[in-house]
């Protein structure tokens, strides 16, 4: 059902913890099965130089939270903006389809973490491209 990549970073996850002085923090959640993400950025030069995560949820989500913070890693806001939730579960080698939401959450909670971060600069919130509460809406959680 889970690739190894998955299963690698649901048991080994990287980056869990908090970031003392985050410049950035996002929290997501999803009402249907309760997942909880908070993404925690270090931002210097525009570029994330620490991304951290805690997550109570499943272990899709666990796994997600996880692959999110390291592909965000070294990456200007810009390009961290562009990391979709596609791409997360590209780099776990796939989630099932009813898991996707997981890394829906997770491009969403970096997506809070940078705006978080742009608005305590007094800068203008970037506005979300593909707007995904309907998916969540729709997508039964099976943990």
């Amino acid at each position: 059902m889970y690739s190894d990549k998955v299963m690698d970073h649901f048991k080994n996850p990287r980056n869990v913890g908090e970031i003392d002085n985050a410049d950035g923090i996002g929290e997501v959640g999803n009402p249907v099965c309760g997942d909880i993400m908070k993404i925690f950025l270090k931002i210097e030069n525009n570029v994330i130089t620490d991304a951290k995560f805690k997550t109570f949820g499943c272990g899709a989500a666990i796994a997600s939270s996880s692959m999110a913070t390291e592909l965000v890693r070294g990456k200007t806001l810009e390009e961290a903006w562009e990391v979709s939730n596609m791409a997360v579960a590209e780099a776990l080698e796939g989630l099932p389809p009813i898991k996707m939401h997981c890394s829906v959450l997770a491009e969403e909670g970096i997506h809070k973490a940078i705006n978080d971060y742009r608005v305590k600069k007094g800068l203008e919130p970037w506005v979300e491209k593909n707007l995904h509460s309907h998916e969540h809406e729709d997508m039964t959680c099976q943990h």
